[in-house]
């Protein structure tokens, strides 16, 4: 029997907090054309020509700020992940990130090097995007091709909605939040707006309420979709009133519309309504990394207590929690039996 294996994939992080390093990370993640979906040349002017001369620096000092002994809190994290998994899983476990090392061409290398001929690869992104998990395909893909021709993939898809998922993320969710809270913050990562039409092939999605009806053809394919129902899923599961809830998107780029609310504005603005304690958590992450230690929990927190805010409560990702690592491996395991349907 062809023996099976498993890749973790994660997004990345630069090799070390050296200015080099840095640009030379935001110079992969940029220029690809599923994150900045620009024509070649322009894309070219804008990352080469403008952020790259400025933006390295600046992202040097905040990878600093979270920079841990053993590197990159979320190389860090993605190794632990893939450490508990191994131990109860009986095939072979690498991981790979979409820019930088372990390239998904390292992890996917390592696993044949084992003589795994079938894998069963994990974009580790619980909602669906273009920027996220489209990406990871189309690159595993190309590296398939080019490399393991004979190599057979499945790919595990977005989890946003899976039961296991759910009540794990609210598990998690319960056992940090504080005693008292005005409000629970769901910050998701954002992208343009543009990015929801162009991964419609069903071009039903209007960007207003369709991505509350019940059904739809573009939800499987709607990132704006996708986290406000993970959102709906884990308060019902929580219990929380709605009035209690919040739903934002960070991380924008350029001057570009972005899906809104801004997680930053949203932040600046609460305290003036009443919203004095609140707490944050990133689902759109599974892993803390930059965007969650340093953008929400420092930043984040600066900007929320500068506006009048008294206590910020940041809910760390899921991490390495046995419970998530469990439906990592309960979604891993359905899909390596499909291999034996085929």
């Amino acid at each position: 029997m062809a023996k099976k294996g498993i890749l973790l994939i994660n997004l990345g992080s630069p090799r070390s907090t050296d200015v080099k390093d840095v640009k030379e990370y935001l110079d992969e993640f940029l220029m690809d054309e599923k994150v900045i979906d620009y024509r070649w040349i322009f894309r070219a002017l804008l990352v080469r020509g403008i952020i790259l001369n400025t933006r390295p620096a600046k992202s040097a000092e905040a990878y600093k700020t979270v920079w841990t002994e053993e590197g990159s809190p979320l190389i860090v994290i993605t190794r632990k992940i893939q450490k508990k998994l191994q131990e109860v899983v009986d095939v072979p476990v690498e991981i790979g990130m979409r820019y930088a090392e372990p390239s998904i061409e390292t992890g996917i290398r390592r696993l044949v090097e084992k003589g795994v001929s079938e894998i069963v690869l994990f974009p580790l992104y619980p909602q669906y995007a273009m920027s996220t998990t489209e990406t990871v395909i189309e690159k595993a893909e190309e590296v398939r091709k080019k490399k393991f021709p004979g190599l057979k993939i499945k790919y595990i898809q977005p989890f946003y909605h899976r039961d296991i998922y759910i009540n794990c993320l609210a598990e998690s969710i319960r056992e940090k939040l504080p005693e008292s809270f005005d409000a629970l913050m769901f910050s998701y990562h954002g992208v343009p707006e543009r990015h929801i039409y162009k991964t419609d092939p069903t071009k039903t999605c209007n960007m207003n309420d369709c991505c509350y009806k019940e059904v739809n053809p573009s939800h499987q394919f709607c990132y704006r979709h996708q986290c406000f129902s993970t959102t709906e899923r884990v308060i019902r599961k929580l219990g929380l009133p709605e009035e209690k809830v919040m739903v934002s998107f960070q991380s924008r780029l350029g001057k570009d519309k972005w899906i809104e609310p801004y997680t930053d504005q949203t932040l600046e603005t609460v305290p003036a309504k009443g919203i004095k304690n609140l707490a944050v958590v990133c689902p759109a992450f599974v892993s803390d990394c930059l965007e969650t230690l340093e953008e929400i929990s420092v930043e984040g927190k600066e900007q929320f207590l500068g506006a009048g805010g008294e206590h910020f409560y940041y809910i760390p990702c899921l991490n390495d929690d046995d419970r998530w690592i469990d439906v990592i491996r309960t979604l891993c395991e359905e899909k390596l039996s499909q291999f034996y349907l085929v």
